[in-house]
């Protein structure tokens, strides 16, 4: 994130059981921005493995979901009037749409992983597909999927599908082969940084979004965040 804007004015929300607080916070406060804590009953937990660049993933443990009353409350306190909310779902039933719509009524634009949407919240092996409520996509402004959940979501990977989800802008990660961006009347493909050597693409996702809602902000163009994004990734999952 320093790499893209060092003067970016960030909060992290974050939520876990009482006894993972010391494994999550410290960390997360090292970057230097402020952490805001709350304990939950549970800590969400998956574990995972990789098939190429396929993850195959089982949920092992699910937290209680973020609600309305939270972004009334004091996650709203905590971020005030910023223009760009990063919601980082791991399942669909994180935040539910009463939640999303707490959101945009106080004016926040959301980005959002697409598997916070297919996802579903049950423990066991992973199961995602596209019967996702509507609604939903009504309340976002950037949406980041790759190319199954692009599949799951719209039945396809190509302009035209994607354009049927009604998002303003939509991220289409493709791996090695780049990206796609779709806002407005623009269609741009942002080729992937080449790497040397071996990556871990844990993460990949995340930080494709999350610089691409920083470039925005800066008022960079939609294909130009996704040049930004690009670059980024590059230097996050090489290892």
């Amino acid at each position: 994130l320093r790499q893209i804007d060092p003067d970016a004015d960030v909060v992290l929300i974050c939520r876990c059981a009482p006894e993972d607080r010391d494994a999550l916070v410290p960390g997360l406060e090292e970057f230097g921005f402020p952490v805001h804590w709350r304990p939950a009953e549970r800590t969400t937990r998956f574990s995972f493995h990789y098939e190429g660049e396929r993850r195959i993933m089982e949920i092992d443990a699910l937290a209680e979901p973020w609600t309305a009353a939270d972004i009334r409350g004091w996650v709203g306190d905590t971020i005030g009037d910023a223009p760009w909310v990063l919601v980082g779902a791991l399942t669909r039933g994180d935040f539910p749409l009463e939640t999303l719509s707490a959101l945009t009524a106080r004016g926040h634009r959301l980005a959002l992983d697409a598997q916070g949407l297919v996802r579903h919240a049950h423990v066991g092996p992973l199961v995602s597909d596209g019967t996702v409520d509507r609604a939903v996509l009504g309340h976002i402004t950037a949406l980041k999927l790759n190319d199954e959940e692009a599949e799951q979501l719209c039945g396809g990977t190509d302009e035209a599908s994607l354009r049927t989800l009604g998002i303003p802008e939509i991220v289409l990660t493709l791996g090695s082969e780049g990206a796609l961006i779709i806002s407005g009347t623009v269609t741009a493909h942002v080729d992937a940084v080449p790497i040397d050597g071996p990556v871990d693409p844990t993460g990949a996702g995340d930080s494709f979004l999350l610089s691409y809602a920083v470039a925005r902000q800066r008022g960079l163009e939609p294909d130009a965040a996704g040049g930004v994004a690009s670059r980024f990734v590059s230097t996050i999952i090489a290892r």
